[in-house]
């Protein structure tokens, strides 16, 4: 039986997170391994609607991703999160919260995910069309304790999506 857990994807908007997020689960639903993906912006539309960007809001929505992360890896799936998550106190307690948790740092310079910023949002928070932007107006707060950190600036996502997988095998999760 599959050993369910949690993976962790958290960086800047732009930092290639839900790719990667979707490069790991090509790779091992290929191994036949069960996997949903929680990514950011699909929880705010169906299960975080309403909520803003306050830290408040903020906080619940990572919560909720990390109960129902949980939920899944306790039913042994892997719950792949793909979700800015800025604020390290936050991320850490989800970490305490679920029992077997991968925490990915993608890592990103904030000049380089403006480069890449397709929908326009750097342009908007550094006008000042958008309130309380991660990285521009909020604290994007780098995790102190992840187990693997890629470099997207500087790795192609196929080596950043090998370190991780590597990680995992090490980890003991792809037997």
């Amino acid at each position: 039986m599959q050993k369910g857990f949690t993976l962790w994807f958290t960086g800047l908007s732009g930092s290639g997170k839900s790719t990667l997020a979707n490069l790991v689960t090509e790779e091992l639903r290929m191994l036949g391994k069960k996997v949903e993906i929680l990514d950011g912006d699909e929880v705010r539309e169906n299960l975080s609607k309403g909520l803003g960007f306050s830290k408040e809001d903020r906080d619940i929505n990572i919560r909720r991703i990390g109960y129902v992360a949980k939920l899944l890896a306790r039913n042994g799936v892997i719950a792949i999160t793909a979700a800015i998550s800025p604020y390290r106190e936050i991320r850490d307690e989800v970490r305490r919260s679920n029992e077997e948790f991968v925490e990915v740092f993608v890592k990103c310079s904030l000049e380089e995910c403006i480069k890449r910023d397709v929908k326009g949002l750097y342009k908007k928070a550094l006008a000042g069309e958008i309130k309380q932007f991660t990285g521009v107006s909020d604290p994007y707060e780098e995790p102190e304790h992840a187990e693997v950190v890629v470099n997207t600036a500087l790795e192609s996502k196929e080596e950043s999506t090998k370190k991780i997988l590597k990680k995992l095998r090490y980890l003991g999760y792809m037997d």
